[in-house]
């Protein structure tokens, strides 16, 4: 597939000044680039999609662990400290 990608001139020397830095070419680095956003991307909606997930999933069960539980937790582990995990519970 031919994609073709207009680019400022300053982008183009900066592009052409790091592929030559890293002994590679402007294609090569524009194809990683793109890469690496299309998988944060992914990463990100797979992510949000398990977020939905999870949340559903307590609304049904009607469990969960109340946040201030969550908070204090936390600021333990923070501190160096290694308590015991807060339990899920039926939450009204």
């Amino acid at each position: 597939m031919t994609v073709s990608i207009r680019v400022t001139e300053g982008l183009r020397k900066r592009l052409a000044k790091l592929a030559a830095a890293r002994d590679t070419t402007v294609h090569a680095l524009m194809v990683e680039a793109i890469q690496e956003k299309v998988d944060a991307e992914e990463a990100k909606a797979a992510f949000h999609a398990e977020g939905v997930r999870r949340l559903a999933k307590m609304r049904k069960s009607g469990a969960g662990i109340p946040a201030a539980d969550v908070f204090k937790y936390l600021e333990a582990r923070a501190k160096g400290g290694n308590p015991q995990r807060p339990k899920s519970r039926r939450m009204a």
